[in-house]
């Protein structure tokens, strides 16, 4: 495939399992069908985040009294 920018071959990398077509020369990126969806679904995944611990943990999570942002580098 050419470029629609500037004519120059385009170049196929696999990321992924996601073909991705890039010009070397504008560094422009073209997706094909589906392809956005793929990217879309595998970046929904990756920042979903794991879930709470569960079962019987008697000892129990004391909630940190907010403070101000000198607590978080002023440890004492």
């Amino acid at each position: 495939m050419k470029c629609p920018v500037d004519g120059n071959t385009l170049v196929i990398a696999d990321r992924s399992g996601v073909e991705i077509d890039y010009c070397p020369q504008c560094r422009g990126v073209w997706l094909d069908r589906g392809e956005l969806d793929k990217i879309i679904d595998r970046s929904a995944a990756a920042a979903t985040p794991p879930p709470a611990p569960q079962g019987d943990y008697r000892g129990g999570y004391k909630k940190k009294k907010r403070g101000s942002f000198l607590d978080d580098i002023f440890d004492f």
